[in-house]
Order: C-alpha cells, then sequence, then structure tokens
C-alpha cells in the first residue's frame, strides 16, 4: 500500500488541494449556510483526480525515470511494482475522481478535472522531451485547481476565480524553474530539456526566474483590485512578492544550487501565506 501511496505524490496534492479550497472559499455564495458535503465531495473529487493524474504521470514516464537520481526510488523504476497494476491504479483514481466530481458536485467542475489530466499528461509530458517551453504547458494544468473549487462553489468561472488562477500560474514559473535549476543533470541524462539543460549557462533561467517573480507582484494584487481582500492582505502580498523577487535576484548574481534552493524555499513559503491573508483578509458582508 505504501507503494501506491507514494504514486499519488500526496505533498504535491496537498498543494493542489490547498489552492481547490481557496477556489471553494472565494466562490461561496455567502448569503447561504456553509455546505460541508459539497465541499467534502469537492476534496474528495480532487484529490482523487489530481492522484490519478500522478500516478499515470509516473507509469508514463517510468523509464525516464530511472535515469534521474531524484527520481529512481520510485516504485516503478525501483521494480516494487508492475507498470500494469500502475496504469490501472492511476486510471481508477481519476475516474472515480471524475465522477465523484460530476455526481457529488457539478459538471463544470468534473470537465475541469478532465481538462487538467488530459492537458498534463497528453500536451505537457510528450512536450518535457522535446521543448524547454513545455514549462510554460504545464503551468496551465497547474494553475487549474482554484478554478476547479471556485467552480464547484459557484457553478461559474469569472473574473475572481481567474485572479485566483492567474496567481498560481505565474507562482509556478520560479518554483520549477528553481527545481530545474537544482536537477539540470538529473533531467539531462533523462532527455528532459528544462531551459537549465537547454542554456546550461543559467543566464536565461534566472532571468526568467526574475521576469516572473516581478509579475507576480501586481498579479497578486488583483484579488485587491477585484474587492476580494483588502489593505492586509496588499500589504502582506507586497512584503511576500518582493521577497520572492530578492532571492531570486540573488540567483542571477551568484547561480548556485544553493541559491536555487532558497527560491524553492521561498516559493513553498509563500503560496500558503499569501493564500492565507487571503482568507483572514476577506471584507465582510
Amino acid at each position: 500500500m505504501r507503494h501506491y501511496i507514494e504514486l499519488t505524490k500526496p505533498r504535491i496534492t496537498w498543494l493542489i488541494l490547498m489552492s481547490t479550497g481557496i477556489g471553494y472559499f472565494f466562490g461561496l455564495n455567502r448569503a447561504l449556510p456553509f455546505n460541508w458535503t459539497l465541499l467534502i465531495h469537492t476534496m474528495v473529487g480532487t484529490g482523487l483526480i489530481a492522484s490519478g493524474t500522478a500516478a499515470l504521470n509516473q507509469w508514463w514516464e517510468r523509464e525516464s525515470d530511472k535515469l534521474m537520481r531524484r527520481t529512481a526510488g520510485r516504485p516503478l523504476p525501483m521494480g516494487l511494482m508492475t507498470a500494469k497494476r500502475a496504469l490501472w491504479f492511476g486510471i481508477g483514481l481519476a475516474v472515480a475522481g471524475a465522477l465523484e466530481l460530476a455526481v457529488g458536485v457539478n459538471l463544470l467542475a468534473s470537465l475541469l478535472g478532465l481538462i487538467t489530466l488530459a492537458a498534463y499528461l497528453f500536451v505537457y509530458t510528450p512536450m518535457k522531451s522535446r521543448t524547454h517551453l513545455s514549462t510554460v504547458v504545464g503551468a496551465l494544468p497547474g494553475a487549474m485547481p482554484p478554478l476547479m473549487g471556485y467552480a464547484a462553489a459557484s457553478g461559474v468561472l469569472n473574473r475572481e476565480a481567474w485572479s485566483l488562477f492567474f496567481i498560481l500560474f505565474v507562482w509556478q514559473f520560479p518554483h520549477f524553474l528553481a527545481i530545474a535549476w537544482m536537477y539540470r543533470d538529473d533531467y539531462a541524462r533523462a532527455g528532459i530539456r528544462m531551459l537549465p539543460v537547454v542554456e546550461p549557462d543559467g543566464r536565461s533561467t534566472s532571468r526568467q526566474i526574475i521576469l516572473y517573480a516581478t509579475t507576480l507582484i501586481p498579479i497578486s494584487l488583483l484579488p485587491v483590485m477585484l474587492g476580494m481582500s483588502g489593505k492586509i492582505y496588499m500589504v502582506g502580498a507586497l512584503v511576500l512578492g518582493f521577497w520572492f523577487l530578492y532571492t531570486g535576484v540573488r540567483v542571477a548574481f551568484d547561480r548556485t544550487n544553493a541559491r536555487a534552493r532558497s527560491v524553492l524555499l521561498a516559493s513553498v513559503i509563500y503560496l500558503p501565506v499569501i493564500y492565507g491573508l487571503m482568507v483572514i483578509d476577506r471584507p465582510s458582508l
């Protein structure tokens, strides 16, 4: 069972559920009683489809995972599970998640989940061995969880929902570019054309980290402009944004794994804190 759980990438699934929960919170009609049953269906369905996607991704990339030190210890590269079992496990989770969302929540949330799965598996994953632009494509399904949560609570997608999408979309670039720089040798061995593999000097990587971290600062203020959060959130978002940018600027001057790790750490802290500020500082009715 431990190997099956490992296929679902629990730490990543937790981040997905956190983003889904934020979307759900802001999609609620606060004039109505809080619907705990709907929230549970949303989280269970999203968790299942996210876990299924993770398992299917590991099934797809099982051969390249053997070539990377950071992934060689996964169940499939280690031969701890057959590829067939992993495939059917992933399909079962994904189908169960889509049905849970369709029956327990609404068709829009289920459709968004299926689009996320399809884009991640059939567009992003094959592109990874062809072009570093796969990161841009992969950020699209990666930013879908807030839309799923918002759609689950409200049944629609409006400006508020898309503002949450864009925050998560832009946040992903410094996060994943830092990972790509830290594990560039691994990616090169596996034939995955991440930007630090294509341009090993790291200049383009550091420039893009700075570019996206800079872009994230005004994007993070969209909830304020739309009346979703207030001044406390605004100040917090600016402080977090400039701190995130500072870690990126340091990478440009010192392109080392230690500096890239500081960007990764900042990104991991940034997301839950900014979500927390967003919720705490939501204006009253």
